[in-house]
């Protein structure tokens, strides 16, 4: 998932959440669910937390939500007010993996199951359990569809990746997806530019425009997230470099998250393929882990979405399943 604190604005969802003010009253008899997000920055994290509530609603529970705006110690605060409103349990999604620590520590001696979404903590002897996407996974299997479209079309390929924040984990293993299988494929990929992105637009704008201008002849993309599409797109415009696929000068394309703007691209034609985090499954999983630990269960301390690869070919068939179709169709009635 993607870190960029300026892309976009929540109102008054996000301006609740960062006073500290909770968006729901806990219901009698019912259970209650904390929500604790760290932003509201990203497309991911929007329909996140807007399928979160409406399967909590399918279950039956309510939901208190709070925002900590990147703050670790405000959202270990937050963590501590939902253990003193006694919620049933705690999903949360943090900026740091180390300074969550005591906040699981805190949950596990209350006793109220807590769940990381999309990034798991540091190793420690806390008990909680993380749903993540096996990044590593879905990243190798994207690049092994644009390696084998490389093929059939014959010849050599300058490869570009476009890497994200190598301070979280998703990135890195993105990256070491996309090399398990260029790796393999030396003989016929080069990778001749690696644009450090840091999950920030400009600076992804500002570092594949350079490495375009010094090497104009890559034909060959991977972004570590979607949510660069709209720099990559005027950039390789400006270059003369975005053509539809079939066309002549078509540099081959592939994405990682699966949100609007990849299937607004995979729609059009320009990208190849998209390695899709399933959000609908992850919440699934997610909240089936406050289930199995309210039966007395203990559920493995990391459980991974194996997310799937959507390409024009079997669109129709994967679409619903990808959340950014949903953002899409919203965006676009009928």
């Amino acid at each position: 998932m993607k870190l960029t604190r300026r892309q976009f604005t929540v109102g008054a969802l996000l301006a609740a959440g960062t006073m500290g003010m909770p968006i729901m009253v806990k219901a009698e008899g019912t259970k209650t669910v904390a929500l604790l997000f760290d932003s509201l920055v990203s497309p991911f994290w929007v329909s996140g937390i807007e399928i979160m509530r409406a399967k909590a609603k399918e279950n039956g529970w309510q939901t208190l939500e709070n925002i900590s705006d990147f703050d670790d110690n405000k959202q270990f605060e937050q963590v501590k007010a939902m253990i003193g409103r006694k919620v049933d349990g705690i999903l949360i999604i943090q900026t740091d993996s180390k300074a969550v620590i005591p906040a699981i520590r805190a949950a596990n001696a209350a006793g109220i199951p807590m769940v990381h979404f999309n990034r798991p903590p540091a190793e420690s002897d806390a008990y909680s359990v993380a749903i993540q996407a096996d990044n590593r996974k879905i990243m190798a299997n994207t690049v092994q569809f644009l390696v084998d479209e490389a093929k059939k079309m014959g010849g050599k390929y300058k490869a570009c990746l476009l890497i994200g924040d190598l301070g979280d984990v998703n990135a890195i293993q993105r990256r070491d997806g996309f090399f398990d299988v260029v790796d393999k494929n030396a003989d016929i990929i080069e990778v001749v530019a690696r644009v450090s992105t840091e999950w920030n637009a400009d600076k992804a704008f500002a570092e594949l425009t350079n490495a375009i201008q010094a090497n104009p002849d890559i034909n060959f993309l991977v972004t570590s997230s979607d949510f660069m599409h709209p720099q990559i797109e005027q950039v390789l415009q400006t270059a003369d470099k975005w053509h539809k696929r079939g066309e002549e000068g078509h540099v081959l394309f592939a994405g990682f998250d699966g949100d609007e703007g990849a299937y607004a691209r995979l729609k059009d034609g320009y990208l190849d393929a998209c390695g899709v985090q399933n959000l609908f499954l992850e919440v699934d999983m997610a909240f089936q882990a406050f289930k199995d630990m309210w039966d007395g269960k203990k559920p493995d301390k990391l459980l991974l979405d194996p997310g799937f690869v959507i390409t024009q070919a079997n669109l129709a068939e994967k679409q619903n399943e990808m959340w950014g179709y949903t953002v899409w169709k919203k965006q676009n009635p009928g």
